[in-house]
């Protein structure tokens, strides 16, 4: 272990092993730089590493889960479903660090503590949880935008005698058989736990403590055809092309022309029923009506239709009324695997927690305003995440002047230019930093590790001569005091966001949604579900296309809204 008087000198680090850190490291060591890889975790996966409960699954269909640039590993790497659960996502990733041999520039069990630029030197001293300290050049942070667990602040929560889980730190051997379950929070995480829970058929009870009903769609998953992989096979350039250049980059077209009131009710019916029955949230929201998020006859008509699902659905009106939402269609759409489908047995309910909030957590388990206790052997917290900056304002990452990420976002919330870079933090760069594409994850992150990855290149083109060679107006090859050793490799090669670009950036992304049905809904895309945390636009919601549309431009425009010294 580098001791703290040895400090290690690198071209990068990069922070987080998951689908962008993975990608990110590849791409800098392709590049010819000393590259260093960290992660809290044990293991490569990032979010995929941590939430290991019962049914975690993408929504996004198996074929473009996946990293686009490697051709072979597109036609040849097996999956079996439409859709791909936890498991094999960590595997497919650590499929990838083994063919490309990057598990030996990863150092895991790894924590970043604090980040400070230092001026003289040109380069962020960091601090690690290992006791190291590192001086790198570039810091590239993939911190994941669902990685900071966000438990709920219920009172009594630690008093509690039975299991305590969190479905982002889910263990190894939870046993759930036999048991009296109650999960808090039915989200994406928390449909998909309830039905694999709920499927499972071997817990004694199972509570579903909710507040927001959710709507949510069938996934359509199902086994995969050899006719369905040999087509993908022979077309996966043009499929990924398509998804690149779409709105969401979910493998099918946006309607952009069609709205609910331009169709026959029975017409409208029909195209609703076929985007059920093909499956998936974002096809359902995006691919029938162009209207849904923004007019409220068009969303109404949606909601309705899935309302009417529900109830055609769940045997049990009661147990039906409590599970058909209130509020508009306009959070991140939903999909599922036989969701409602479970609370047709006996052994599965639902607790309203809006009519009658939790008030305590007691040791024999969830107590309601009515007063009433709900005995459980297990307690799931499926609450979610301080989503996309909860894990940079948790670390000391000081820029120019001492100022840190957390002082810079306190007016307006988390800001950005392009969801990368922030002023005032030269050479720091975020994989899915705040006001980056509201999309399919894998292609966002990708767009994301190439544009950074550019900066660098073009940064490392302007880089300073050697300090050791008596050049650049040092005295005897000395900067700053350093000794020829320590300045070795210092670089010219300073990419920093303007304010200016910042806030034209974040402008732009709150006009995109100023009409949106989602801005009125308490959801974690907007920053609503902490409380105290201040609502803002966490996202560019123009669509993947447009984004990469626009960054072209800007690239091809001298950098434009960037700054380099």
């Amino acid at each position: 272990m580098t001791s703290i008087m040895e400090p290690q000198y690198l071209d990068a680090l990069v922070v987080g092993a998951g689908f962008g850190g993975i990608y990110q490291l590849k791409k800098l060591l392709d590049q010819g730089l000393n590259v260093k890889g960290i992660d809290m975790a044990e293991d490569v996966g990032g979010t995929w590493y941590w939430n290991r409960y019962p049914g975690a699954m993408s929504d996004t269909m198996s074929f473009l889960y996946r990293y686009s640039w490697d051709h072979e590993d597109l036609v040849s790497y097996p999956w079996s479903h439409h859709y791909l659960q936890g498991p094999e996502i960590l595997e497919y990733l650590k499929h990838i660090v083994k063919k490309y041999h990057l598990r030996q520039h990863f150092q895991f069990k790894t924590e970043l503590l604090a980040a400070q630029w230092n001026e003289g030197e040109r380069r962020w001293i960091v601090k690690l949880s290992t006791n190291e300290i590192l001086k790198v050049k570039y810091l590239v942070t993939s911190l994941g935008l669902l990685s900071k667990t966000n438990f709920p602040a219920i009172p009594g929560l630690d008093k509690f005698a039975g299991e305590l889980y969190h479905t982002a730190r889910w263990p190894e051997n939870a046993v759930l058989k036999g048991k009296r379950v109650g999960v808090i929070g039915n989200g994406s995480t928390g449909v998909q736990a309830i039905t694999a829970i709920g499927k499972a058929e071997e817990v004694k009870q199972l509570l579903s403590f909710q507040r927001n009903p959710q709507y949510s769609v069938p996934s359509g998953d199902g086994p995969v055809s050899s006719q369905h992989r040999k087509h993908l096979n022979e077309t996966y350039d043009q499929v990924w092309d398509q998804a690149k250049n779409s709105l969401f980059g979910f493998g099918f077209e946006e309607e952009l022309k069609r709205s609910v009131a331009s169709v026959s009710p029975e017409e409208r019916e029909r195209i609703f029923e076929e985007a059920w029955q093909q499956g998936n949230g974002f096809r359902f929201m995006f691919w029938t009506f162009n209207d849904i998020t923004v007019n409220e006859e068009a969303n109404r008509a949606a909601s309705d239709f899935i309302k009417n699902k529900i109830c055609q659905t769940v045997k049990d009106p009661e147990k039906a009324r409590k599970l058909c939402p209130t509020e508009f269609y306009a959070r991140r759409p939903l999909c599922d695997g036989g969701y409602y489908e479970q609370f047709n047995r006996e052994s599965v309910d639902i607790v309203d927690i809006k009519t009658n909030p939790i008030t305590e957590i007691t040791p024999a388990g969830i107590k309601t305003a009515d007063g009433k206790l709900y005995e459980l052997d297990v307690i799931i917290c499926a609450t979610g995440f301080d989503a996309v900056d909860g894990n940079y304002t948790r670390i000391a990452i000081k820029g120019r002047n001492g100022e840190t990420i957390k002082d810079h976002w306190s007016t307006q919330g988390p800001t950005s230019y392009l969801g990368i870079a922030v002023p005032n933090f030269p050479n720091l760069f975020m994989i899915s930093g705040p006001n980056g594409p509201f999309c399919n994850l894998p292609p966002a992150i990708e767009t994301h590790v190439e544009i950074i990855s550019d900066l660098i290149s073009r940064a490392e083109k302007n880089e300073l001569p050697k300090a050791d060679n008596g050049t650049n107006g040092h005295a005897n090859g000395h900067v700053n005091g350093l000794t020829n050793s320590e300045a070795k490799g210092l670089t010219n090669g300073i990419v920093e966001a303007l304010p200016e670009a910042e806030q034209e950036w974040t402008e732009r992304c709150d006009q995109l949604n100023s009409k949106s049905l989602f801005r009125r809904i308490d959801s974690w895309i907007f920053g609503k579900n902490v409380p105290g945390k201040k609502m803002t636009t966490m996202f560019f919601f123009g669509g993947l296309g447009p984004y990469r549309k626009i960054v072209k431009g800007i690239l091809d425009d001298d950098l434009r809204g960037f700054k380099r010294f």
